[in-house]
């Protein structure tokens, strides 16, 4: 099933973390936050200014984003565990 988010709305893949800290402990699982980086699977056609003209979206499929730690919805697509959230919820590309 193919899924296209509406208008200003993006679906990202959570990019898991780290398994050790810096200094080579091991995190357990139940210790582990929830990344708040993943990649963008999908946009929108962006979200409409007043005029009814169409805002373009900053980010594209295939970004690395940096997002806030309660960002988004999580749905399951296809078997697989994804967010979605406005752009405005997305901080920072990472290059």
């Amino acid at each position: 099933m193919a899924f296209t988010p509406l208008h200003d709305r993006v679906v990202v893949r959570r990019v898991e973390g780290e398994e050790k800290t810096a200094g080579g402990l091991i995190i357990p699982e139940s210790a582990k936050e929830k990344p708040a980086e993943g990649e963008v699977v999908s946009v929108g056609a962006g979200a409409r200014d007043e005029a009814g003209n169409r805002v373009a979206m900053d980010v594209k499929a295939g970004d690395r984003v940096m997002f806030g730690k309660w960002s988004g919805t999580e749905v399951t697509i296809n078997g697989e565990e994804l967010l979605i959230m406005k752009e405005s919820d997305i901080m920072g590309i990472l290059a």
